[in-house]
């Protein structure tokens, strides 16, 4: 099976997005399935993992009912609010229903060292403790603090999203690599090939250009922990989905087997999110 681990559903009449504004050019429109499902099928892409894009447990819920409809959607990462008293009630409500497969702090948007608070901790530790995965929205800025935060909770099952979003078109490879490859040190840690082409309207880039990152995350973190994620709509700011997938196509070279190439293209990411169980 392949599935893309890695995308996004919203509607602009709903209004606790934050970011989602006019000024973002194609991007600000509905994306639903209904735009998705041709690409899939065109593509042979039979699952996804819908990722949550507001932080509400509202939106969690949306997701959650655009899943209940849609069977391409085998799991939602959505949003709960880990610095909260009540979040052990809310993680267990949720987590009902198994469509429900994992957790995403929109860390982008805070200081870098909120994933270091008591109480954060507190509750991914329950995390670590029932293995349940948590996604990480990590920008360069986070990985000194994701690496102090897995010293602190080890056994966490996590996955980088988007790479950490490097600095891709100005080349620059450190501190970001050397820190990659702390964060990879832990098992239980994997990492998107997702979120790589530039968030701005129509930017240029190449498969040259990102080919050395993808190598960094790939040689520290190995075949059997990375996964495909296309970050559709997002992705539409300078890539088509055709683009995207030519893209992670071009970056894995020759050496990789057809055991291998379904891993990353579904099996790890099956894995992750214990899509079997």
């Amino acid at each position: 099976m392949r599935i893309d681990a890695h995308q996004h559903y919203w509607l602009t009449s709903r209004t606790d997005y934050g970011w989602l504004k006019p000024s973002l050019g194609r991007i600000y429109a509905d994306y639903m399935p209904e735009q998705l499902k041709p690409l899939l099928e065109q593509y042979d892409i039979q699952k996804t993992i819908v990722v949550q894009a507001a932080p509400t447990s509202e939106e969690a819920e949306f997701l959650l009912s655009i899943a209940e409809k849609e069977p391409t959607i085998a799991g939602v990462v959505g949003w709960l609010d880990l610095g909260s008293n009540t979040f052990e009630q809310e993680w267990d409500r949720f987590r009902c229903n198994p469509k429900f497969v994992g957790l995403r702090p929109m860390i982008q948007d805070l200081p870098s060292d909120w994933i270091l608070g008591e109480t954060v901790i507190r509750h991914l530790k329950l995390l670590a403790d029932a293995q349940f995965p948590v996604d990480l929205q990590a920008n360069p800025r986070h990985l000194p603090y994701i690496v102090e935060l897995l010293e602190q909770v080890p056994d966490l099952r996590a996955v980088v999203d988007h790479l950490a979003k490097p600095p891709i078109l100005e080349g620059t490879m450190e501190p970001w690599a050397s820190q990659i490859r702390q964060i990879a040190a832990y098992p239980n840690v994997m990492c998107k090939l997702s979120g790589m082409v530039p968030e701005q309207l129509d930017a240029d880039w190449t498969q040259a250009a990102i080919q050395p990152f993808v190598d960094v995350v790939v040689e520290a973190f190995g075949k059997q922990r990375v996964m495909f994620g296309s970050d559709w709509p997002v992705c539409l700011f300078s890539a088509t989905y055709a683009q995207v997938l030519e893209l992670i196509k071009s970056s894995l070279d020759a050496s990789w087997t057809e055991e291998e190439l379904a891993a990353v293209y579904g099996g790890n990411a099956s894995r992750f999110y214990r899509l079997n169980g």
